[in-house]
């Protein structure tokens, strides 16, 4: 199976560009952050029509995620246990969720689609959100792998986290003075690797950037960062045989901001010799 995550940046702004990766690059399950749009507006005909089924989670114009698959897509969460929400100026503990997480079971694996808050700045109260959200993903995930160690588990997605300095090309990204660097931030990225995930791509590709930002011909200037993930549990690391950063897929017109992340799959099963798409579990 091949999975790949990527910030879209606007699902129907972006529709072709998309679907064309999708199926060029023959991905079985693509997880989007940031779709920008309701369900009832995402463009499913694009979608249905190359071969794919979509769930999508959207409350307004902004945030978003969805998943597109090949395989049926099946216990579909809009939330994780414990989610805090947000609303500026609101303090209370009921804040409104906003469309952030999509888990989904996909060909035996636990997918969550990922589009973790921004922070804005260190002195923000989204700032405060962003961990907040961080811890209760961490104890969610502790609590499903403790529940269940074997389980094929990937969080997936825009982390808004530069988790090390190698992960920084951005020299306007500095720590003390940006979010995505602060200690916090990077001390709550690792707590989830010891709860038992593991970053699937840099082992296999040792450099390279997720994002560049859209001012200052940072593009050209190669001024990226690193922060979208394919983070697994050990069952779902385990079976990672490939990875890839789409850098390409920045190129061109109406590009995304981010690019797609892929992971290639093997978790086995009595189908392997065929060349057929597989249904795992």
């Amino acid at each position: 199976m091949r999975l790949a995550t990527w910030n879209v940046n606007s699902v129907r702004a972006r529709v072709d560009r998309i679907v064309g990766f999708a199926e060029r690059a023959d991905i079985d399950v693509l997880a989007m952050q940031e779709i920008k749009c309701k369900p009832e507006q995402f463009p499913y005909e694009q979608f249905e029509a190359a071969g794919y089924q979509v769930e999508a989670h959207g409350l307004n114009q902004w945030n978003g995620v969805a998943i597109a698959s090949r395989e049926p897509i099946e216990d579909i969460e809009y939330a994780f246990t414990g989610m805090p929400g947000f609303k500026k100026g609101y303090e209370g503990d009921d804040a409104p969720l906003e469309a952030r997480a999509l888990g989904a079971t996909v060909g035996g694996v636990k997918v969550w689609s990922l589009y973790v808050p921004n922070g804005r700045s260190l002195e923000d109260p989204h700032y405060a959100y962003k961990l907040r959200w961080l811890e209760a993903l961490r104890q969610h995930t502790a609590d499903a792998l403790a529940a269940r160690p074997d389980l094929p588990l990937a969080l997936v997605g825009d982390f808004n986290i530069i988790p090390t300095d190698a992960d920084n090309g951005d020299p306007d990204i500095v720590e003390g003075v940006s979010t995505h660097v602060s200690p916090a931030e990077r001390q709550s990225f690792q707590a989830l690797l010891d709860a038992g995930l593991t970053d699937t791509v840099r082992p296999l590709i040792p450099t390279g950037y997720t994002y560049w930002d859209y001012q200052r011909v940072k593009f050209p200037k190669d001024q990226g960062i690193r922060i979208d993930f394919v983070l697994g549990s050990p069952a779902f690391a385990e079976a990672v045989t490939g990875a890839s950063i789409e850098r390409d897929e920045r190129k061109g017109e109406q590009p995304s901001d981010h690019v797609p992340v892929v992971v290639d799959l093997d978790l086995g099963g009595e189908d392997d010799d065929l060349d057929v798409p597989m249904i795992f579990g």
